[in-house]
């Protein structure tokens, strides 16, 4: 059945792309990937464009898919998915959320995995947008110019893009937030002593 469907989205061209896109980050279980592929194999010229309406029908999606978790809850993820696999990816969300959305962003795990748990567990949208944004962008646009420059022997290639990104990009953005989350609890550190010293003081003064 998934497969019917999505060569029915093919006989669209890139209208069937930007509707298994908008899809991809709402509710269908298949990753907007496969779609993007074969249209670029069918006019590897066409590969940035296509790559392009991709990306921007995903992130009009991504609100949606957003709001549909914030509003219906786990009651959506636990029919969509294992039990284990909704609590593993809370559990990731909630402790790293933006490391989480962009490991989602380049798996082959369909991105309304992501939108729908961001919901749920009111991650703020602005950030689910910016680190999707981030993602999606390098996932179309990395296949888009495989096909681009190499035309239809990308395709080989493409098959490995996940882990290629998921090995190169994806820990230098982990040491990122690393870094950030440092400073961050350096500075709560630092203004919690100096409060502490001024409450110190005003007793001294006090007595």
């Amino acid at each position: 059945m998934l497969e019917n469907m999505i060569n029915y989205v093919l006989n669209y061209g890139v209208w069937g792309l930007v509707i298994h896109s908008f899809a991809d980050a709402v509710i269908f279980p298949v990753p907007a990937l496969f779609t993007q592929v074969s249209l670029s194999l069918l006019d590897p010229s066409n590969a940035l464009w296509l790559a392009t309406a991709g990306f921007i029908a995903c992130l009009l999606g991504t609100p949606l898919g957003y709001w549909i978790g914030k509003g219906l809850g786990h009651s959506v993820m636990n029919r969509m998915l294992k039990k284990s696999w909704v609590d593993a990816a809370s559990g990731l969300i909630q402790r790293n959320g933006e490391a989480a959305i962009l490991i989602g962003s380049f798996t082959p795990i369909p991105f309304k995995v992501f939108t729908i748990l961001s919901g749920c567990l009111n991650f703020p949208l602005w950030r689910l947008m910016a680190y999707a944004a981030i993602g999606r962008a390098a996932k179309f646009y990395i296949v888009g110019s495989l096909f681009y420059i190499y035309g239809r022997s990308a395709e080989g290639m493409v098959k490995d893009v996940s882990l290629y990104l998921l090995a190169g990009i994806v820990p230098i953005v982990l040491i990122i937030i690393f870094i950030r989350k440092r400073k961050k609890r350096k500075a709560e550190q630092a203004a919690s002593a100096q409060d502490g010293q001024q409450e110190q003081l005003g007793q001294e003064m006090g007595s």
